[in-house]
């Protein structure tokens, strides 16, 4: 890490072979939210939840939680793994830190969705403002692609039916904004 830049520290990649990171694969991502803005855009749309004398931002709490998941974590305590790494993900909260935010917040209900879901809305105006002729709604009108995954997961019900993979799980329907022929799709809430 040579400087830090908004709520991550800026990375070098060397191909020295030293300094190696177990994470690095999620360097991508933080670039992706250092760049389209929404790392600013959480932070002050999280604005009121941060205490007086807090260490960590709200924002970027929050948004090490979005990481640790998309890196394959499943509970809040997971946040860890970035906690491992402090050079590419700056320094990360602690787990009690993490889960008293996500009380406040769920506590203040829609007050703290419609807060988190505009800046998410003003960061995707923006990155489509900047692809111009490439953005999704270039056209005047948008497609949302709807898919469903299965997701395989383990039941002890009684008489708990096999997918038709034969297997246990669910299928959760996904929506995704078409990015046209050569694009993959933008996942939308």
């Amino acid at each position: 890490m040579k400087k830090r830049i908004g709520s991550y520290p800026r990375v070098r990649v060397e191909g020295s072979g030293r300094g190696v990171v177990s994470q690095a694969g999620a360097v991508l991502l933080v670039e992706t939210v250092r760049k389209s803005g929404l790392d600013t855009a959480i932070s002050t749309a999280l604005t009121p939840w941060r205490k007086p004398r807090a260490v960590h931002d709200p924002g970027k709490i929050l948004l090490d939680v979005a990481l640790a998941v998309a890196l394959g974590g499943d509970c809040l305590a997971d946040v860890g793994m970035l906690r491992a790494e402090p050079a590419v993900f700056g320094p990360v909260a602690s787990d009690p830190t993490v889960s008293r935010l996500i009380d406040t917040l769920a506590a203040s209900g829609q007050r703290a969705l419609t807060a988190i879901r505009s800046a998410r809305s003003h960061v995707r105006q923006h990155v489509w403002k900047l692809a111009g002729q490439t953005a999704p709604d270039a056209t005047g009108s948008v497609t949302v692609d709807l898919d469903g995954v299965l997701v395989i997961a383990h039941s002890d019900k009684e008489d708990a039916a096999a997918t038709w993979k034969k297997t246990f799980g669910h299928h959760p329907l996904m929506g995704f904004v078409d990015h046209g022929t050569g694009g993959s799709g933008e996942p939308v809430a």
